[in-house]
């Protein structure tokens, strides 16, 4: 288990952030400069806060108010940086078995085996950095963290220097790493897709505070804040005005929502582009509720979907709409521009305005 509440001033930027990890892998996500790496530092001992508390396992590694800072090599964390940094003039067993010092030869060399097999590199060990691919160096450098028994694994931004394939690849290995590391994992990005596949919980960052901290789902479909929305990927976040019971307007449509709203009240709602539903009906049949008309005004294919955008034909918001490839064919999106867009309430998500 690890709690984290810190402040520090850095010039005009101040980091006051909070959040704790257990058994699980905690994302800390944001933009780049909104201090992920910062706060990374100052679990891992690399920075010390100006006040605040840290405690990782139980034990107390900072506290300002009582005068405790534990170095960094005491702290007993795994830290995998960005920059790989393997020894060049180290082979791969060498360079896990650096962070071993004190141990026994034999159980140095049996420590080194158990990690190579964890991580899948046992063909690797006679092998120097300048002789592996870059997912190979990253696993090693991986190994080297956890060398030591740890009390958590930091990660920060560690595969951002990869290609897309070796990225997958070890985004992959973390995850069935994590079934077998029973610690904490902090991992630091600013890569969306990256958070959503490795997080169990997501602390939003921006300019040094968390906007939000909440299982991974929630911070996806119920975003705190219009800026956490933006920050998560969310496309569609409409202005609206509260109807009263759980009903909204939103650009002279009204729309039901699943959330009960005051009347009058000034609102962002927000729908993920991939929640909107698209209707085969004829514009001159009665709208079902959430409904309205809208043409395709541009698409956008990428892999396997399209991002389609739309413009209401009369009264109803701009929107964009995300549709994998096989009912983008069965529907026949490619040679019909006029349809009827249905935002479903119970993926119509309603914050306060600001």
């Amino acid at each position: 288990m690890i709690t984290v509440d810190v402040q520090k001033q850095l010039g005009a930027f101040r980091l006051d952030v909070q959040f704790e990890a257990d058994r699980e892998t905690v994302v800390l996500f944001g933009r780049s400069g909104s201090g992920k790496s910062r706060t990374l530092a100052a679990i891992g001992g690399l920075m010390r806060p100006d006040s605040g508390t840290i405690v990782v396992g139980g034990r107390t590694v900072f506290d300002s108010a009582g005068h405790i800072d534990v170095p960094a090599q005491q702290r007993n964390l795994g830290y995998l940086f960005q920059q790989i940094a393997l020894f060049p003039h180290m082979t791969a067993d060498e360079n896990i078995a650096y962070a071993l010092t004190g141990w026994s030869r034999e159980a140095r060399a049996r420590r080194v085996e158990e990690l190579k097999e964890l991580l899948r590199i046992e063909d690797l060990g006679g092998r120097y950095p300048d002789r592996m691919s870059g997912g190979q160096q990253q696993r090693v450098a991986l190994a080297r963290a956890l060398a030591r028994p740890v009390e958590a694994l930091l990660l920060d931004e560690p595969f951002s220097a990869l290609d897309e394939a070796l990225r997958e690849d070890l985004r992959a290995e973390l995850l069935r790493l994590r079934s077998e590391l029973d610690v904490p994992v902090i991992c630091v990005t600013h890569d969306l897709r990256e958070a959503h596949l490795l997080a169990d919980r997501i602390a939003v960052v921006e300019e040094g505070r968390v906007l939000q901290f909440d299982p991974r789902s929630e911070v996806f479909q119920h975003p705190a804040s219009r800026r956490t929305a933006e920050l998560t990927g969310v496309r569609n976040i409409f202005p609206a005005r509260g109807l009263g019971g759980s009903r909204v307007e939103i650009d002279g449509v009204a729309f039901e929502v699943a959330t009960p709203v005051a009347d009058g009240a000034l609102l962002d709602v927000c729908i993920r582009s991939e929640r909107c539903l698209l209707r085969r009906i004829e514009p001159s049949e009665a709208l079902p509720p959430n409904c309205f008309v809208a043409d395709i005004t541009s698409e956008l294919a990428f892999g396997n979907s399209y991002t389609l955008r739309f413009e209401p034909v009369g009264t109803g918001p701009a929107v964009e709409v995300e549709v994998s490839s096989h009912p983008y064919d069965v529907l026949g999106i490619a040679s019909r521009k006029r349809w009827v867009v249905d935002l479903p309430a119970t993926d119509l998500h309603v914050m306060p305005r600001g």
